[in-house]
């Protein structure tokens, strides 16, 4: 038996701010969007208790919250939300070829892809506990919460640099927890922490557990060099090993970085395959904020509707 192909103009796949934003646009376009929202509808912002960083939401908003907003919104100009994961595509040919859950298949004229990305976590049982209680991947999105408190902060990078000088600004200690006894951040980013007299590097140091019942109370730290465990009191732990854009399935097709995260043309949405756009983390290794995504959203929707028109599809 033949499966029947369903045929749209817009196929958005993933449903974070990005996604939801290239929705609204391109309903309110037109174009009939059907959007996927993946095994995490909603994405990281779900994992995210308090957002106060989003303009217009002035006594701030919960993550889940705010996506169930983004989706109304998206759903209220049309867009076609629907809960499932895209496990395939082909994108050698136009109309482009999607498969849904490895069974249902979608011919899209355009593509904007919105997968996001995930943080990488350290894989301890009191991490993923005390995950929005005092645990968190995002410095710049939940550092204020412990303004004036001491935390700490693991990782090695020039993220993980960056976002210790971020909170040593508003905190009033932070210990950054190395693995080694030499970091893999650039040499500039390197001094600004070791010249920053509120952080306090540890070396050679490897977190065994996350303490505390309700939230964050301390950390249980292991010596790799000698053996020795220590335990310090922290209010708030942050986890900066980086985050691995879900960009997997895109591979043979799109142009990516060696990280995974696909490659635009500056400026604008557009990947190297005419017609398929990408939006949100999955092309910004940069800054990885909400609100960012939103207006790269808007962005690969407007693209989308102008190659449309470009390529008389009606």
């Amino acid at each position: 038996m033949n499966q029947e192909i369903e045929k749209v103009k817009v196929l958005i796949i993933g449903s974070g701010p990005a996604g939801y934003t290239a929705g609204i646009y391109a309903a309110r376009a037109g174009m009939k969007p059907v959007l996927y929202t993946g095994a995490q509808p909603g994405g990281q912002l779900t994992i995210t208790t308090d957002v106060e960083n989003y303009p217009g939401y002035p006594d701030g908003i919960m993550g889940p919250e705010m996506m169930e907003d983004f989706r109304k919104q998206a759903e209220r100009f049309g867009t076609d939300v629907r809960y499932g994961m895209v496990t395939k595509v082909d994108f050698s040919s136009r109309p482009h070829v999607i498969t849904v859950d490895d069974q249902k298949i979608m011919h899209a004229d355009t593509v904007i892809i919105s997968t996001g990305a995930s943080a990488k976590w350290l894989g301890l049982e009191s991490e993923n506990r005390l995950n929005g209680k005092g645990v968190s991947a995002c410095a710049v999105c939940d550092g204020f919460f412990f303004r004036g408190q001491e935390v700490a902060i693991v990782g090695a990078g020039d993220t993980a640099c960056e976002e210790a000088s971020y909170l040593a600004n508003i905190c009033s200690k932070v210990y950054m927890i190395v693995r080694r006894d030499e970091m893999r951040a650039s040499q500039i980013m390197q001094n600004r922490v070791k010249n920053n007299p509120k952080i306090e590097i540890l070396w050679n140091s490897e977190t065994e557990e996350i303490l505390g019942e309700e939230e964050v109370n301390g950390v249980k730290i292991l010596n790799n060099k000698t053996g020795e465990i220590r335990e310090i009191s922290i209010s708030g732990f942050f986890v900066a090993i980086g985050h691995q854009p879900n960009t997997e399935i895109f591979r043979e097709f799109i142009d990516m970085d060696s990280a995974g995260y696909i490659k635009t043309i500056p400026g604008t949405t557009k990947t190297n395959v005419e017609g398929v756009f990408a939006c949100g983390d999955a092309q910004d290794n940069v800054y990885r904020q909400a609100v960012t995504a939103a207006g790269t959203g808007c962005m690969a929707a407007l693209d989308a509707e102008r190659f449309l028109a470009a390529h008389e599809i009606h």
